[in-house]
């Protein structure tokens, strides 16, 4: 069928020129929303179920049923509808939504032949560019600096029980510490992932997203290592032990790797909080896995560290008091490295997801993850 406008209600919508107009003045919306309205429109009367939008609309991009929500509320908004008496969308539970107002199909407009709307920036499927895994690179880096900020608060409240006159100066050195580390594993890791096509395309990442989270780490830890224990050499002339590296990166990283791996699901994803949830599992799974085979997470590296400068006054033995050990053992240290992956796999792949949807234009209602729906909506 040839393009042609719509009138409904005092609008005027057409398609080929981009635009809908109330009594002639222009109505404020973006290119996918505008698509999705005229979708509505062009099925007026008939059912237009969710997949279909996800198809015709965000074309594979990898979106939740909130964006399609929030779209809906904003078309209501901008139409001065009500989803609880509806005038123009009507909402079919769980399956999809209707176009309910009657609509009178005009011709187009006589004149040159005006071009077929091309697909716009917002609406075309997101390919794999470096600005763009740059930028969810970023977005891994602040979810990993805010783990390991979190998980310096605890091992410093933790330890600042044990130093007495200087519990306040414990705190703030490790959070620092663990912050640094975290924003570094988490730029590293998060990069590996975005390179494996998280959230740039219709399709699921598949195992490269988990080859890629355990190449990123493996470097990232390898480096941390290698600095770490020159800087040590260099300042006080000793070796701080056996402490985290690459083999240890190289696995958190696969879970991350496998938690953003579930958290895609085709040109549909799962809800971030379980998206978030699936993360930390497997994270806390390899955390607690890593020093049972012998390997060292934080609170690991820092047991090595106390032990080679006992004059310092770091001391973690009252989390091992926790699980009725003396001192960190392998309860302990497995339970603190569960906390560390969780921690940092939840983070990351949090962050990354809320990235994703802002760059997949679901605005600042999708980076902030309003999902409340509407009276009546699915």
């Amino acid at each position: 069928m040839a393009p042609g406008r719509y009138r409904f209600e005092g609008f005027l919508l057409d398609p080929v020129d981009r635009q809908l107009k109330l009594q002639g003045v222009a109505v404020d919306l973006n290119g996918r929303y505008l698509d999705a309205l005229t979708l509505l429109v062009r099925e007026q009367g008939r059912l237009v179920s969710k997949d279909r939008f996800f198809e015709e609309v965000w074309r594979g991009v990898p979106v939740t049923d909130e964006a399609l929500t929030q779209c809906i509320r904003t078309l209501r908004r901008q139409l001065g509808d009500d989803a609880g008496r509806p005038r123009f969308i009507e909402t079919v539970p769980k399956h999809g939504y209707r176009f309910i107002a009657p609509v009178e199909r005009l011709e187009p407009l006589t004149g040159p032949a005006a071009p077929a709307p091309a697909a716009t920036a917002a609406s075309a499927p997101q390919r794999r560019s470096w600005p763009r895994i740059l930028l969810l690179g970023v977005a891994g880096m602040v979810g990993g600096g805010a783990a390991g900020a979190l998980g310096g608060l605890f091992y410093g409240f933790a330890g600042a029980s044990q130093a007495a006159g200087s519990g306040a100066a414990s705190v703030l050195v490790l959070t620092c510490l663990t912050a640094v580390v975290g924003l570094v594993g988490g730029l590293g890791v998060g990069t590996g992932v975005a390179a494996a096509g998280f959230g740039s395309g219709p399709t699921r990442p598949g195992p490269w997203c988990v080859v890629s989270g355990a190449a990123g780490g493996l470097i990232v830890g390898a480096l941390v290592e290698l600095l770490a224990l020159d800087a040590f050499n260099l300042l006080f002339g000793r070796s701080p032990g056996d402490i985290t590296g690459a083999p240890e990166g190289a696995v958190l990283g696969a879970a991350v790797g496998v938690g953003a791996w579930l958290a895609s699901r085709g040109r549909r994803s799962l809800p971030l909080r379980r998206s978030v949830a699936a993360a930390g599992l497997t994270g806390a799974l390899a955390g607690a896995l890593i020093p049972l085979f012998g390997g060292k997470l934080m609170a690991g590296s820092l047991v090595e560290l106390a032990a080679r400068f006992p004059d310092s006054r770091l001391h973690l033995d009252q989390i091992g008091g926790l699980f009725g050990e003396t001192g960190l053992g392998p309860v302990s240290l497995a339970a603190t490295g569960a906390l560390e992956g969780g921690l940092f796999a939840a983070w990351l792949v949090g962050t990354m997801i809320l990235a994703r949807r802002s760059l997949n234009g679901g605005g600042w209602h999708a980076l902030l993850g309003e999902t409340t729906p509407e009276p009546g909506e699915p």
